[in-house]
């Protein structure tokens, strides 16, 4: 009578194989693939009913720094509005609307999802860094685009007060949606930057000494990115951007340091054997 499956030693080292990060059939990969994306996609489209439910709020919500600007325009005499161009345009920037709500409101699960996925191909010491870094980017990537929100009314205002006298500001609401998507996208990838260096450093990439010796090129990569992210140019929002970017990467630079000290303190209580010398072979 043959053993049940399950007690093949084979079956289980294959077993111990793939829940190790080891070697996995491309065919259980391509399914799993599927598996992780039906999920995903079920959750947004979940988050998508919930956007189109409460579309008036959450548009509320986008709007909110152009009405600011509109009150203040009209304190000085000048007359600018959101507008439809299209006659479909206003179901189009309803379904927009909710498919935005509806990856914000599902990232915790598709993040899930793909995690789940990426796991299996890492060693357990890489799983808990990355599970590090995962759940310090997601409130880097909300700062950034908070950040983001709170200095687009400043924007507006500046870029709208080039109008000259006597011209209307008629803005097509679905440019007023991807202008307002890129700045909150730029400024929550400009708060990954740091946490990207820290990754090559533990990577053994990127060491702290060599951060430090391009602290000058470092500088001046931030304030040109903070100069070409933010809409106007102008000192005020160039600094609202990129003081919190230079403070970010100095701490990336202090987590690379201690990383570096830690690696080296390592090595040096590890045994080193010569070329020429036979190390000892454990039983």
């Amino acid at each position: 009578m043959t053993a049940p499956a399950a007690s093949d030693p084979a079956s289980r080292d294959r077993g111990r194989a793939k829940d190790d990060g080891g070697s996995m059939p491309l065919a259980d990969h391509l399914r799993e693939l599927r598996s992780r994306m039906v999920k995903s996609l079920l959750a947004i489209a979940v988050g998508m009913v919930v956007g189109w439910v409460y579309y008036d709020e959450t548009f509320a919500i986008i709007r909110a720094p152009f009405d600011r600007v509109v009150d203040e325009a009209a304190a000085a005499g000048r007359d600018m509005t959101l507008a439809f161009t299209g006659v479909a345009d206003p179901f189009v920037m309803q379904l927009k609307v909710a498919g935005v709500t509806g990856i914000l409101l599902a990232s915790p699960v598709w993040l899930y999802q793909l995690w789940r996925f990426v796991t299996p191909g890492l060693h357990r010491n890489e799983r808990r860094w990355a599970l590090g870094f995962a759940a310090v980017a997601t409130p880097l990537f909300l700062a950034g685009a908070a950040l983001a929100y709170s200095v687009l009314p400043r924007g507006l205002d500046i870029l709208l007060g080039f109008t000259p006298e006597n011209i209307e500001n008629i803005i097509s609401v679905d440019r007023y949606l991807s202008f307002f998507l890129r700045m909150l996208l730029v400024f929550g990838i400009g708060f990954l930057l740091p946490l990207l260096v820290i990754a090559l450093n533990f990577a053994g990439v990127l060491p702290a000494r060599r951060l430090r010796a391009w602290w000058r090129w470092i500088v001046m990569g931030v304030v040109l990115f903070a100069a070409v992210a933010t809409p106007t140019g102008d000192p005020f929002n160039l600094a609202l951007l990129a003081l919190p970017l230079l403070g970010l990467m100095g701490l990336a630079w202090a987590v690379a340091w201690a990383n570096d000290r830690r690696r080296a303190r390592r090595a040096a209580e590890e045994p080193h054997w010569g070329d020429d010398e036979v190390s000892p072979l454990d039983a």
